[in-house]
Formats: C-alpha cells, sequence, structure tokens
C-alpha cells in the first residue's frame, strides 16, 4: 500500500483492546457511539478512508462502492463472511478485500450445540415459566422436552463450524449425518462418526435435528426451501447459526404454526435485525427459542476478529497480499 499511517475508518465500536492497537498502528478512526452507520456515513467514510474496515450490519455494494475515493485499496471486514460486501465490485475497483476466518468456529458450534439442547429440552421456556411465577411444583407430566442421546443430527455445512458442531454433537450421543458442497475426507469422517448424504432431500426425510452452518452465497439462499421443509417429519426441530437468509423463514413459521415442526431454534434471521411478530408469538407461546445473533459474541472471539483484522491492514500495508484475502472464485 505504500501509506507509513493510513486512514482506517471502523464502522463499529470494537473491543477496547483492539481499538488501542489500532490507535497505535494506524491513523484510525472509530465509532464510539457504535449506531449502525447510515448510507450517508458510509458513503463519507468510504470517500475519505484509505482502509475501511465495515462489519455484517454494512451492506457494502456496488452503489457504495462506485463512490469510493481513489485512495481506498483495501475493505478489511469485521466478520467471518462477506456477503455483505459486494466482493466483484471492489475487485474492479483494484480494492482488495479481506475477512476473519477461522476465529468464531468453537464460539458458533458452542452457540449451535446450546440450541439444540436448548429447544429439546425447552430450557428457556422452563426458565421463563419459573421467573413468571408459574411453576408449582415438580410434576411427572409438565414440561416435557425430548432426550437428545440417539437422535439423528442432519448438518448442512460440514466446514469448520460444521465439524465443530458434529464433535460436540457426538459427545451428546447424537448420530451424526451431513451434507456439504464437497465430502469431507475419510479421516474426518472416521473420527466424528459421520454419514455422507450427497442429496440434501435424503437427509432431510431422515433427520430428527438439521443445524444449518454453511455460508450465505447465492447458491444458498433459501436452501432450506418450503419445499425442502416438507421433507422434516413433525418431530424434527432446526436450528440456524449461519445466515436467516438460508431458510425460507415464512415457509418455517407456517409449519411451526401448523405444528408440521416441534420446534426451532434460530440465532439468525432473514431480515435481521427485524424479527417477525409471527415468529415473536411462537417464542412466547415456547415454540421456537430466539436468539439476538450471539453465535460469535464472546470476548475472545471479537478480540480474536480484531487482531485478524489488524495483521490483514499491517500486511497490505506493508506491501505484502493480506493473509485473508477474498476472491470472488472463493464464494
Amino acid at each position: 500500500m505504500g501509506k507509513i499511517n493510513p486512514l482506517v475508518i471502523v464502522t463499529r465500536k470494537l473491543p477496547e483492546p483492539v481499538e488501542e492497537r489500532m490507535r497505535e498502528l494506524f491513523d484510525a478512526r472509530f465509532n464510539e457511539t457504535d449506531h449502525p452507520m447510515t448510507h450517508a456515513e458510509l458513503v463519507e467514510a468510504i470517500r475519505t478512508a484509505d482502509v475501511l474496515v465495515p462489519t455484517v450490519t454494512d451492506r457494502i455494494d456496488a452503489h457504495l462502492i462506485a463512490q469510493a475515493g481513489e485512495q481506498l485499496k483495501l475493505i478489511a471486514n469485521f466478520g467471518n463472511g462477506v456477503d455483505n460486501i459486494d466482493v466483484t465490485s471492489a475487485l474492479r475497483r483494484g480494492i482488495t478485500v479481506t475477512n476473519t476466518p477461522g476465529v468464531l468456529t468453537e464460539d458458533t458450534a458452542d452457540m449451535a450445540m446450546g440450541l439444540i439442547v436448548a429447544v429439546s429440552r425447552r430450557i428457556v421456556e422452563g426458565a421463563g415459566a419459573l421467573v413468571e411465577g408459574g411453576w408449582t411444583g415438580w410434576s411427572p407430566t409438565w414440561m416435557l422436552g425430548r432426550r437428545i442421546t440417539g437422535k439423528r443430527l442432519g448438518i448442512v455445512g460440514m466446514g469448520r463450524i460444521g465439524q465443530g458442531l458434529a464433535r460436540r454433537a457426538k459427545a451428546f450421543g447424537l448420530s451424526i449425518h451431513y451434507h456439504n458442497r464437497r465430502r469431507v475426507s475419510a479421516a474426518v469422517e472416521q473420527e466424528l462418526g459421520a454419514t455422507y448424504f450427497d442429496s440434501l432431500d435424503q437427509m432431510l426425510a431422515r433427520m430428527d435435528i438439521v443445524s444449518v452452518n454453511c455460508p450465505h452465497t447465492p447458491g444458498t439462499f433459501h436452501l432450506l426451501s418450503a419445499r425442502r421443509l416438507k421433507y422434516l417429519h413433525s418431530g424434527a426441530i432446526v436450528v440456524n447459526t449461519s445466515r436467516g437468509e438460508i431458510i425460507d423463514e415464512n415457509a418455517l413459521t407456517r409449519m411451526l404454526e401448523a405444528g408440521e415442526l416441534a420446534g426451532a431454534g434460530l440465532d439468525v434471521f432473514e431480515h435481521e435485525p427485524a424479527v417477525s411478530a409471527k415468529l415473536l408469538k411462537l417464542a412466547k407461546a415456547g415454540k421456537v427459542t430466539l436468539l439476538p445473533h450471539l453465535g460469535s459474541a464472546t470476548l475472545e472471539g471479537r478480540i480474536d476478529m480484531g487482531e485478524k483484522v489488524i495483521i490483514n491492514v499491517k500486511t497490505f500495508m506493508d506491501g505484502h497480499r493480506p493473509p485473508d484475502r477474498v476472491l470472488p472464485s472463493m464464494l
């Protein structure tokens, strides 16, 4: 990049250790109020920054990239994915894009496993009943959930997070099955005791629990469509800690309302931060467990993300290829 002290604009407030290190290395400007930047604020940032550090809440589309100043040469995303960035448009403008892969694997796998347990055993519903005074004492028939051990788990996307979930689920006695764009190695399958399904439809028809762990790309939009969701039996549950757009949320909601599924655990939503009133109503009725996108929300994970951003910026600034560069062919 050539600049000794580039202007780095960060769109959201980051953990203090990350911001402190950025201040030491760069001419860094931070979002002290932590509000999502407006479109006008993003335009101003992209026109003036040498390096833009956005997050998943910022839509860096072709229209915005077209307004970038000539000095902008790097968009260092603070996030595992880049579905919020038009990588192809950035590349055409000579702008490199990086992300922060790998650092959220364990945190997100923890959350996926936590949702499987929470939905199956009605943990959130039970805790709410206790706090609201709805518990009158132990009963042999009240608040019955479903046993986890022995159930069949279908993992949609067997990357790092999917494999992390499989290791946890195996310890809980679940039978591991998966669908992936490419079959994982025989060694990984043997370690996890995992069965591969080339057909997602066939896997869904046989599963008790389905967890979505694949990235959001144009090819995975509504991958769990209304048609595919119908393959699930009425006692099945669906968990999503990836991206809301991968599931047809309206179809999922209709099936939950009709009792065609036993439940769902959602940490992400198709139009977040907006959550549909129907889903909220189902949550109040104990039919679904909803979380506000907490999959990566650990202090350790966010600091690790920040350190990756810093390494990408510093490496690029020193004239080298950043380790986490993203190209359109990788999406």
